[in-house]
């Protein structure tokens, strides 16, 4: 399975980033061969609108069935709800530290978006 979460820079020992559509970057953690790549989220760092659909486009097409991440607008969530991602929410600290929380289940699963959109 893999995992996608919001960080602030492209490294391991990365601080997960709060924000979700404006999010520096992606951390596609695979559980099965526990590597670890980063995806650039230049794209939606400019944008004038739509930040929030393009990075959950971003996450999809990385195969990614969870994200972990600070907060999630209403449109980006809709996108990744729609491709039946797994979002979880109020997610702090490094990448090992949210990847472990998620494995002991102490995360905040999301049933709704949790801020609203231009966040």
């Amino acid at each position: 399975m893999k995992i996608a979460i919001t960080v602030k820079s492209p490294d391991k020992n990365a601080e997960v980033d709060p924000r979700f559509g404006r999010a520096a970057n992606f951390c596609i953690y695979d559980t099965e061969t526990t590597e670890f790549d980063f995806v650039s989220n230049s794209q939606s760092l400019d944008s004038a609108s739509g930040a929030g659909v393009q990075a959950a486009k971003t996450v999809i097409d990385q195969g990614a069935a969870v994200l972990l991440t600070g907060h999630c607008g209403p449109k980006a969530f809709k996108a990744l709800m729609a491709a039946e991602v797994e979002i979880y929410v109020n997610v702090t600290g490094t990448i090992a530290e949210a990847i472990e929380l998620f494995q002991q289940e102490k995360l905040e699963k999301a049933d709704t978006a949790d801020v609203e959109g231009h966040w």
